[in-house]
């Protein structure tokens, strides 16, 4: 009998105790603000941007399938359905795929943010990638990159005045795309400005976004309506 009583009074001590505290999921990024451009001086207007080869989707056109695929989407976006989503949408699968590749690498990748653009921004320049660039050479400038390494960039030049980080980040990236191999000595150079995480970080990033960049321009997908375009006809 007193074994029992103690067997009950364990027990009644064990329910006692409070449940253990749940951890919150991480919230979500946050949704990207919109670059607003000023208005164009007269003269400078942007030309009328060319309409995409796949019609675009509404939030009421997507199928079960693509539906929780776009609130996703609508999360996170600064153009809503637009840009590479208009297209991906078509491929709910390998949409899917992509949506959770893309995620790790601007939100969770190892690659610090700046030169994390400043690479998807190496990347659509030979693209003239104008949804690319449009969103994200804001974003490189608000993460701390040169206002004037994103402009001689755009002009298609090998920016002046970089940081050695940055640097290493355009050589690796141009080199890789063009020469389709690293030389040692620019591999060297990548191994002492980071770590191994981030150089494969960083070459994932390049080949995601020149992929994306692809998509695009299959589908000559660019700025949402009423948004100039960065590059213009003729452009080099």
């Amino acid at each position: 009998m007193t074994s029992k009583l103690i067997w009950l009074a364990a027990a009644a001590v064990l329910l006692a105790q409070p449940a253990a505290a749940q951890v919150p999921a991480p919230p979500p990024p946050p949704k990207e603000t919109p670059h607003i451009a000023p208005p164009p001086k007269p003269g400078t207007e942007a030309s009328p941007v060319a309409r995409p080869r796949f019609p675009q989707l509404t939030m009421e056109q997507l199928t079960p399938e693509q539906k929780p695929l776009g609130e996703d989407v609508m999360r996170i976006s600064s153009v809503g359905l637009g840009g590479p989503y208009n297209i991906l949408l078509r491929s709910p699968l390998l949409e899917k795929r992509l949506f959770d590749t893309l995620y790790y690498l601007r939100w969770q990748t190892s690659v610090p943010t700046r030169l994390n653009e400043f690479a998807i921004l190496v990347i659509s320049r030979p693209w003239r990638s104008q949804v690319e660039w449009a969103a994200h050479a804001p974003l490189a400038e608000k993460a701390g990159l040169s206002p004037a390494v994103v402009a001689q960039l755009k002009e298609g030049k090998r920016p002046a005045g970089m940081a050695e980080d940055e640097a290493v980040v355009y050589d690796f990236i141009t080199e890789l795309m063009g020469d389709k191999k690293l030389a040692d000595a620019t591999f060297a150079r990548a191994k002492k400005a980071f770590t191994d995480q981030q150089i494969v970080d960083l070459t994932g990033v390049a080949g995601q976004y020149e992929s994306l960049a692809m998509l695009l321009a299959m589908g000559e997908q660019s700025v949402p309506a009423g948004r100039p375009e960065p590059f213009k006809p003729g452009e080099k």
